[in-house]
């Protein structure tokens, strides 16, 4: 399904404020016509989003506020920028050597990031300095790529090994390293296991792995690992940052610039293609976020040559 987002008409603005005043003389409530004025003002805010050139971005990550937040590969940088205006600023420098590429925002405001050479980082993102970071494994031979947020660990994938990586949250504690096992055969010389969500139980995580395109449902207690059957459709192939609401899975095809939908079971053994999301303005985009009615997303322009000028940006689309 391919989407068109241009900026609504002033007449679509002031529709959506007719809505919220008849709502209130309708008896709808104050909450009720709140929400439908906030919906309208959303409306308004912008879809494109300019990032610095060569600032080679790959992670997306968005909590309660209306702030998106984006690392970079080239120093390992994170940019904030206010969803409300586009308007953005670096947050967090980075330094030398650092590379930060999935990312995600807890509710006190700290930001765990995957740094890539075996480290996660964890920023504050209130004030952008660092927090602690964990080296997961040694530098070389390993690529620490996603993260998210289950219980009392941050989970990271490293796509280089058949290990998830559970980082304590909040709280003095070790690493714990679940080795992959079951379904779950490493291929080698590619990315394997990318994305990463939890379960819509919250007892086990959803790993996609990007090469040759398989969804995993695997258990936080063994790392049995389970294949997920796909339902039209025959692979998730460069699957990257994958997405969950209730019990719907977006995930992030980069290269093939689209974003496929599907509707997993009660137990989360078979995921069933509902529909694809295309835009124009996709350039090879790799995790994605969500605020709102609308989903965030980072153009990587893997296909672009990466020089000091090359310039980016991240988009949203509708759910």
């Amino acid at each position: 399904m391919t989407r068109n987002h241009p900026q609504p008409s002033r007449r679509s603005v002031l529709g959506g404020a007719a809505v919220a005043a008849l709502a209130v003389a309708t008896g709808a409530g104050q909450a009720s016509a709140a929400s439908v004025a906030s919906a309208a003002r959303a409306a308004t805010w912008p879809t494109e989003f300019p990032l610095p050139d060569a600032f080679l971005p790959e992670g997306i990550a968005i909590g309660r506020k209306p702030y998106a937040y984006m690392g970079s590969r080239a120093n390992g940088a994170v940019y904030r920028t206010d969803l409300r205006t586009g308007e953005g600023k670096i947050l967090y420098p980075g330094g030398t050597g650092q590379v930060s590429v999935g990312l995600k925002l807890d509710d006190d405001g700290l930001l765990y990031i995957a740094g890539n050479t075996g480290v996660a980082r964890i920023v504050d993102s209130r004030t952008g300095e660092q927090v602690t970071t964990y080296q997961l494994t040694v530098p070389t031979g390993h690529f620490i790529n996603d993260v998210t947020l289950l219980g009392a660990r941050a989970w990271f994938t490293d796509s280089r090994d058949a290990v998830l990586y559970g980082v304590p949250r909040g709280r003095d504690g070790a690493v714990r390293a679940l080795p992959l096992t079951g379904d779950w055969v490493q291929t080698p010389d590619v990315n394997n296991a990318n994305g990463i969500v939890g379960t819509p139980d919250g007892k086990a995580l959803i790993v996609v792995k990007s090469s040759p395109g398989e969804l995993y449902n695997v258990n936080l207690k063994t790392g049995y690992a389970t294949k997920i059957t796909l339902v039209g459709a025959d692979t998730v192939v460069n699957g990257d940052g994958l997405y969950r609401i209730g019990r719907t899975l977006y995930v992030v095809q980069n290269r093939l610039n689209l974003i496929s939908v599907f509707d997993l079971d009660a137990k989360v053994t078979t995921a069933t293609l509902r529909r694809t999301i295309t835009d124009p303005r996709f350039d090879v985009p790799t995790t994605v976020a969500r605020f709102g009615d609308r989903l965030y997303l980072v153009n990587a322009r893997f296909t672009t040559p990466q020089t000091p000028e090359t310039t980016f940006n991240a988009v949203a689309v509708s759910l």
